[in-house]
């Protein structure tokens, strides 16, 4: 089958189109034809091996954590699933290609495109853990860095169901969208905590740094001084600070895929699309996604 490949660590010079073997599953997994691969941050910093000790790579690899296709073949033990069911969720092996295997997946919705539904796993999961970290309750207010991105938005609208005030920091040119997800939106940068005690002179009850462009000690005066109740995604400095940075997933996501997706389904939860690739120009996709002002997911389709 048709993949991309990377043989060493490294930036997008190390990865190439090339032919891999088609995986065969084990006990408990399917195998899913490739329709749609999600492009996520968490990509290219296993790529480069900066997460080897969260995300061990046996080389050659595939990249690649989100997919969405159709069942192709079952493993031994599998129940409630069919060759030929149309699914979504996170790839056991890399998602850039044209199989993949997959454990954590649920069924796709009829009304969700596969650019739709793929943009779902990596961002509710994340979101729903860290908002349940950061044990958010209704009537508090929420700070998200990095509100406007894929992960971030959908924090802000997990957020808002919850019956939080949140305030976002995006470019000004996001500030709209963020006010349509029912966020407070404010310019990140110098000055950050003047502008946040303007619009919440209560204070901020839990931040949320989806963005890693050193936010966390502005956030923690925000929060008196205290390192309580601030997570980051994305912060790889974070332990330096004594903030708890969230990298493990959830044990079983696959209630949040299918509440995620019943949202989508509803109008209720909206991830914008950027652009999609073919397979043979995934190096593009991760490049634009490294470059880090993507508004919208990126997806991949062999």
């Amino acid at each position: 089958m048709e993949a991309i490949l990377y043989e060493r660590f490294g930036g997008p010079e190390v990865l190439a189109l090339g032919e891999a073997d088609k995986p065969r599953p084990g006990p408990g997994q399917v195998r899913v034809k490739v329709a749609a691969a999600g492009v996520n941050p968490v990509d290219y910093r296993i790529r480069n091996g900066w997460m080897r000790h969260q995300f061990p790579v046996t080389f050659p690899a595939i990249p690649g954590l989100e997919v969405a296709g159709t069942v192709d073949e079952l493993g031994e033990g599998v129940t409630g699933f069919a060759v030929g069911d149309e699914v979504f969720g996170h790839a056991d092996t890399g998602a850039y290609a044209e199989y993949a295997l997959a454990t954590q997946i649920v069924a796709k919705p009829a009304g969700l495109s596969w650019e739709q539904v793929v943009a779902l796993p990596v961002a509710g999961e994340t979101s729903e853990r860290v908002l349940n970290q950061l044990e958010l309750a209704e009537g508090e207010t929420l700070l998200i860095h990095g509100a406007a991105g894929v992960v971030g938005s959908v924090g802000v609208q997990l957020a808002v169901a919850r019956g939080a005030t949140v305030i976002g920091t995006a470019s000004p040119e996001n500030h709209a969208f963020l006010r349509e997800l029912g966020a407070i939106p404010l310019a990140y940068g110098e000055g950050l905590v003047e502008r946040v005690r303007e619009v919440a002179p209560q204070g901020i009850d839990a931040v949320y740094d989806a963005a890693g462009k050193g936010a966390l000690p502005d956030s923690i005066t925000l929060r008196g001084g205290t390192t309580s109740r601030i997570v980051t995604i994305a912060d790889t400095g974070a332990a330096e600070l004594g903030v708890v940075f969230s990298g493990d997933g959830t044990p079983d996501p696959k209630p949040y895929y299918e509440a995620h997706a019943r949202l989508a389904v509803e109008g209720r939860l909206r991830i914008r699309h950027a652009e999609t690739f073919p397979l043979a120009d995934a190096v593009k996709a991760l490049e634009l996604s490294e470059g880090g002002h993507t508004r919208g997911k990126l997806v991949i389709q062999p």
